[in-house]
């Protein structure tokens, strides 16, 4: 199927993230998988090819695009290779980069952007808390002001990047009581007296993407560290929250493409009855039912993609992308492995890894049935 939403200059860009995988995260990711962290390294190569700022003004040392066209052929490129992947880098320069590119003064801009660009900096999101999960507007942790400082205590779970981290993005209540209208957004640093990190988090999948638990205790955050208006946190959130739905939705479906495209090779070489296991009629017919589900949802994408480059794209539209996105991608990949058959229950197949990895897409970003609760809401139910 012939994708009509990128132009040449995309595609150009393409050759330069894909050079990046071959050169960087190929070699190296089941290594990143054994230590459950991405080597420094690679982030500051990925800094110095231009691929963690791209919306990030030119003065600041990023591309300044102005188009998340390229955004999302990054992340297509890296979810072929490695969803855990996908997730480490699209949280640094797709999640949280919104965030100080729209919310910063010029004065954090310029303290910050450069070394997040640089990949001299790896930065992380801190939104969810262990008793909370998806409902942000319920979140405990608090900072109290004091002095020319804010005084923060609480903890944060399921952290990507939260091991590596130098900054991280952290959501709390200022204003006790007023759930959603009292929440603010503050940059805490490595170093901080008191900001402690729990250790490297034991996933089923997805072990190169570091993943931890962050606490912290009577934490001094000065004043200047506020990204964004006072107690209005949680709308910052909300604005943020559709591209990194829709980052979840591209990243889903290029992996269960890729792993699509490699299962389909496999069922044409392995013979079975003197024939190839894919021209028998149920798994020709499952096959046709795969790639079609694969089309029909890259259209769809490829449209909230559309809206999105033009400042478009809904709430609704994001939840619908995400949570289509993130079933389809496990209903194909579990179609592959009972494809492969006793051969993709091995871990020297990929697609046993890329199956497991793939599990989590359907919780996080706010778990599917939370996107189905936004999409019903917008049908005024």
């Amino acid at each position: 199927m012939e994708r009509t939403v990128y132009e040449q200059d995309h595609e150009d860009f393409r050759a330069v993230a894909r050079e990046f995988v071959v050169r960087t995260v190929e070699p190296s990711y089941q290594a990143w998988a054994e230590q459950r962290f991405i080597d420094r390294l690679a982030w500051k190569e990925a800094g110095a090819q231009g691929l963690l700022g791209l919306p990030v003004q030119e003065q600041y040392g990023g591309g300044e695009t102005g188009d998340y066209r390229f955004q999302a052929v990054l992340g297509e490129e890296l979810a072929r290779v490695s969803y855990g992947i996908h997730s480490s880098f699209s949280i640094h320069y797709d999640i949280v980069s919104p965030y100080l590119t729209e919310l910063a003064t010029d004065e954090q801009k310029a303290r910050w952007l450069p070394g997040f660009c640089a990949g001299e900096q790896v930065w992380a999101l801190g939104m969810t808390e262990p008793s909370v999960g998806s409902d942000l507007a319920g979140l405990r942790t608090t900072a109290v002001r004091d002095g020319d400082a804010w005084v923060l205590n609480g903890s944060k779970t399921f952290i990507t990047n939260g091991y590596l981290a130098d900054r991280v993005v952290v959501a709390a209540s200022t204003t006790p009581g007023a759930k959603s209208k009292g929440i603010s957004l503050f940059v805490v640093e490595e170093g901080m007296p008191g900001f402690e990190r729990g250790r490297k988090l034991d996933k089923i999948g997805q072990n190169e993407a570091d993943t931890a638990e962050l606490f912290f205790t009577d934490v001094r955050v000065p004043a200047d560290h506020l990204l964004g208006v006072q107690d209005r946190g949680f709308v910052h959130m909300m604005t943020g929250l559709a591209q990194e739905r829709l980052s979840v939705a591209i990243g889903s479906l290029a992996h269960a493409r890729q792993l699509f495209a490699e299962t389909l090779v496999y069922v044409k070489d392995r013979k079975a009855f003197g024939q190839s296991v894919g021209s028998f009629q149920a798994n020709k017919h499952r096959i046709a039912e795969l790639v079609t589900r694969l089309d029909v949802s890259q259209s769809f994408l490829d449209d909230c993609l559309r809206l999105h480059v033009a400042g478009r794209l809904q709430s609704a539209d994001a939840a619908k992308a995400k949570w289509w996105a993130t079933q389809v991608q496990n209903d194909v990949l579990d179609a592959c492995v009972q494809l492969h058959g006793g051969y993709g229950y091995m871990r020297e197949y990929r697609v046993s890894q890329a199956w497991v990895d793939a599990r989590v897409s359907s919780i996080w970003a706010g778990s599917n049935e939370i996107m189905k609760e936004i999409i019903g809401r917008d049908l005024g139910f």
